[in-house]
């Protein structure tokens, strides 16, 4: 047998060989629009970089030591097709990016906060909820186990403050359970100094309140030399002053607080920004959104590399999406999740499209809701 015949004898080989390989691309390709599916329906993330590393490791396992090295490359490939196949999958299916609304609730409303009467987040739900029953509980992450238990209808929670910035705790608490955001509002933060009637100001020595009370009002506090302790809530903080009726200890909180408590205001107005405001989300098990609503938050994250979250970000102003807000999180490793706030409505099929494309473009997206604020 001449090199001729034996060269087309090999490659004979190979033709049958690729078509086995084609045979089994398209068996997994099929299987891969399926998982493109059910991502869909879960509003799963694309990229699961644990289950990509496993398939990698699995695939050099069964390779010889020569190999290796290619076999790595190869699935890597495939893994990237596959991927991209989904993306396409999914940006042209009709899956909805936020379950379909709930009717918002009328009658019987229950709603958690943190604190005590008198904290700030209790004057938030004097704005949204004035007929409601209100349960108070005692921190942060209360608020999303009372409304994802089912004890309470709606939750409220401080999630910025025009001072200091974001709350990164309700961000990550968002996340963790999985509520939805149906509503928000702003309320005018006015901190007060608030001690025991008879209390001087030369007589201070201790200071109660929320860390984010202390923040907001650095510029009173600086060149006092006045022990800070720490509370839950402002309003936790006027109680704890009150009890102490010593002469010696205040509390930065609202007057509303102080009144309730029977402390007198011995300063008034003592935030460093006299626009001093807080906003407030309502959360809850289930999204709640019309075509009036005019906002949507999403959370998402992107590769680890330079110009990820550009491109994640290109489709919005491709798309004429005005971004109000972002956040960035710590997640696992040096990634970083991001939390944002857009103008738009879900039920826009325009904004529909710009989301889908900016979820192709990241590791995950998600639309944790539509609303409007107050």
């Amino acid at each position: 047998m001449d090199t001729k015949e034996k060269l087309a004898g090999l490659r004979k080989r190979i033709d049958e060989i690729d078509r086995e390989l084609t045979d089994a691309f398209r068996r997994r390709m099929e299987i891969s629009k399926e998982v493109a599916e059910v991502k869909g329906m879960g509003n799963m993330a694309i990229t699961d970089a644990a289950r990509e590393q496993q398939i990698v490791d699995q695939a050099a396992a069964r390779a010889d030591g020569w190999l290796k090295g290619e076999v790595k490359l190869l699935m890597r490939s495939v893994i990237a097709i596959s991927k991209e196949q989904q993306r396409k999958i999914l940006l042209s299916s009709g899956t909805p990016l936020l379950p379909p609304p709930r009717r918002p609730l009328r009658d019987g409303i229950v709603c958690a906060f943190q604190g005590v009467p008198g904290a700030w987040s209790e004057q938030a739900l004097m704005k949204l909820f004035p007929e409601a029953r209100w349960t108070p509980v005692e921190f942060f992450e209360d608020v999303f186990l009372a409304v994802k238990g089912g004890d309470a209808d709606y939750g409220v929670a401080a999630i910025e403050n025009s001072k200091t910035g974001a709350i990164g705790e309700t961000y990550d608490l968002l996340r963790k359970y999985g509520c939805y955001i149906v509503g928000r509002t702003w309320v005018d933060i006015r901190h007060c100094l608030l001690a025991p009637a008879g209390t001087e100001l030369s007589d201070v020595r201790e200071v109660f309140s929320h860390p984010e009370g202390f923040r907001q009002c650095s510029n009173f506090l600086k060149g006092r030399a006045w022990d800070l302790t720490d509370c839950r809530n402002t309003a936790v903080a006027a109680e704890m002053a009150a009890a102490a009726g010593n002469g010696r200890t205040a509390a930065i909180g609202s007057r509303r607080a102080g009144e309730l408590n029977g402390l007198a205001t011995l300063a008034p107005d003592i935030m460093d920004s006299a626009d001093n405001r807080t906003s407030f989300v309502v959360i809850s098990p289930e999204p709640e959104y019309d075509e009036d609503s005019s906002l949507i938050s999403i959370t998402f994250s992107t590769a680890h590399r330079s110009g990820a979250l550009c491109e994640m970000l290109l489709p919005f102003m491709a798309g004429g999406l005005n971004l109000m807000q972002i956040e960035s999180r710590p997640a696992s490793g040096e990634k970083y999740r991001f939390f944002a706030e857009l103008q738009g409505n879900i039920m826009d099929e325009s904004t529909i499209s710009t989301l889908k494309h900016a979820a192709s473009a990241c590791e995950y997206l998600e639309v944790t809701g539509c609303y409007s604020s107050t």
